[in-house]
């Protein structure tokens, strides 16, 4: 291995074999650089989706309704259903053991002023587990409490981008929003992993913001985070409990898929990381064909290389060199070539994924990488095939008589 005059050899072979060199370096090279391309990609699809699905909590269930599309039970078909406090009581105490935290919530667009400055927000009103439920994060003052929503007060909590269009600098808790004639006191900011959209919204009581809406008791949506020691099935199970009952309130037929939806993220999830599974097969099955493609294109040079240099090889074994020394030789030239060209292979994926970054999230690919447990799996593949690619031909080679490796042409 360490021997001065066996390196000489190899890199003497090397450079005065220079296209042969090449070919097989860039077949390695190459598989290695398609196979971490292809996984990282396959990773920043994963991040996408991920993310994606952790802007709200996982183990939530959001109801909302539509309009009737079967006529049920003395009642036309194209009827709004609307949900009500009454609803949303039901669904809680349908079995409380369940729930970790819910909220209804009243959405409705409103004219907010502060100044000189004004613009149209979404106005929600929900109580405090909305800031548990929308993965909210405090950056000032604090959220809504249970007190607010019994005295029915006039306060806010904005989202970051709020505190950015309407009060600028400055710390906004303690000021006064004008929201459509009525004025807030600003108690809280937040922040939103769901971006600028999220951060553009107002939460107020529900109780205040329905008392605004002429008493109204009307809720727009209804969301509950149930049990997470619940399976994924007893919670789609529990779900479609909830759908039965509000349709037998509403008066809603139980074939009827438009008029009350309820959406849990266990069958979201269980549906995209089903999706991610099979990109991920793919992906895999892709990458170990680039890294196969190495393999097969590095065997067959090897064996071309031995041919070569049968009446080398003729030659060593008739001044006494030994079958081992013969295997070494030409082994450890293989493994010369598959290390060096691993190297650059790995050396361009890696940097492709970094200057690719975040260039692709419009196509839902979001940092894409690899991790490098897998880079040195598919690398320390490559050496081993290398070995046993230039092994097999000069073994064989080894044990050709000195005459007739002379005599081939």
């Amino acid at each position: 291995m360490f021997d001065i005059d066996r390196w000489r050899e190899i890199f003497e072979s090397i450079r005065s074999n220079v296209l042969r060199t090449t070919l097989s370096g860039f077949t390695v090279a190459l598989g290695l650089y398609i196979f971490i391309v292809l996984f990282g990609i396959g990773t920043g699809l994963k991040n996408a989706f991920t993310e994606g699905f952790a802007r709200d909590a996982t183990n939530l269930i959001t109801i909302f309704t539509g309009k009737t599309s079967i006529a049920y039970g003395g009642l036309q078909e194209n009827r709004q259903v609307i949900l009500k406090n009454d609803d949303y009581e039901q669904v809680i105490n349908s079995d409380p053991s369940k729930v970790e935290s819910s909220t209804a919530r009243y959405s409705t667009n409103m004219t907010v002023k502060y100044g000189k400055e004004s613009g149209s927000y979404q106005i929600s009103g929900a109580n405090p587990d909305e800031k548990i439920i929308e993965n909210r994060k405090l950056m000032d003052g604090r959220y809504l409490t249970d007190r607010d929503l019994d005295l029915k007060q006039n306060v806010a909590v904005i989202g970051r981008m709020v505190q950015r269009d309407l009060l600028k600098s400055g710390s906004p808790i303690g000021k006064d929003l004008d929201i459509n004639g009525t004025f807030f006191k600003v108690v809280g900011v937040f922040s939103d992993d769901g971006g600028d959209f999220d951060e553009r919204m107002i939460t107020v009581p529900i109780t205040t913001l329905q008392q605004l809406k002429k008493g109204s008791d009307t809720v727009s949506n209804i969301f509950i985070t149930y049990d997470t020691n619940l399976t994924p099935a007893q919670s789609i199970e529990y779900s479609d409990q909830l759908q039965k009952e509000l349709k037998i309130k509403n008066k809603v037929s139980p074939d009827d898929e438009n008029a009350i939806v309820v959406r849990n993220n266990a069958k979201n999830l269980g549906d995209t990381f089903q999706f991610l599974f099979i990109i991920t097969f793919i992906v895999g099955f892709i990458g170990m064909g680039t890294l196969l493609a190495g393999i097969i294109g590095i065997s067959n040079i090897m064996v071309y290389i031995v041919k070569e240099r049968t009446q080398e090889i003729g030659v060593r074994k008739a001044i006494g060199a030994k079958p081992s020394s013969i295997v070494g030789l030409i082994m450890q030239e293989s493994v010369v070539i598959t290390v060096v060209s691993g190297f650059i292979g790995v050396g361009l994926g890696v940097l492709s994924l970094q200057l690719i970054g975040d260039s692709l999230e419009k196509y839902f690919i979001k940092d894409p990488s690899v991790g490098w447990g897998l880079i040195m799996v598919a690398f320390v593949s490559l050496i081993i095939s290398g070995l046993v690619a230039g092994f097999v031909p000069a073994y064989r080679a080894s044990k050709i008589k000195p005459i007739e490796a002379l005599r081939s042409e």
